[in-house]
């Protein structure tokens, strides 16, 4: 018999979506996310067309074929952890981010029509992984971003 650590045989193993999900931190999720990125950091991904105009039920369907959030959507780990689509509302929720967040990751605004993998990586690095979630960083992020 061959053993696997766990995360391993996430990766080989098929995953049952209708198995009940992982339990997967949010730092954990986001982590991963920048860690798929950085696997092919050369890869250029699609953005979101001006997500921040967009009426709120129309941004929360918003879906690109070849961005950030269908590369986080293609892992199996994150489907298995309770990721049910590759839209823009699903990944705000999955990931439990603000509008503004994921509008600095995923919006055409930002990068134009195409962003590297690492640059939006490093942009999900140095905003979101390691950052304290206390009450103080969470009205800085709401008042600065």
């Amino acid at each position: 018999m061959k053993h696997h650590e766990f995360d391993q045989l996430q990766n080989l193993a098929r995953i049952n979506q209708y198995y009940p999900h992982q339990s997967m931190p949010r730092e954990k999720r986001i982590q991963r996310w920048a860690e798929l990125l950085e696997a092919d950091p050369q890869r250029l991904l699609s953005t979101l067309h001006e997500t921040e105009y967009q009426p709120h039920a129309v941004r929360a369907a918003l879906h690109c074929d070849n961005s950030a959030i269908s590369v986080a959507f293609n892992d199996p780990v994150l489907r298995a952890a309770g990721m049910k689509n590759d839209t823009y509302g699903e990944a705000k929720r999955f990931f439990e981010l603000s509008d503004r967040q994921l509008h600095r990751i995923v919006c055409y605004c930002h990068f134009g029509a195409t962003v590297s993998a690492a640059t939006t990586a490093s942009y999900i690095r140095a905003r979101h992984i390691g950052r304290p979630q206390g009450i103080w960083a969470r009205l800085r992020d709401i008042f600065v971003g």
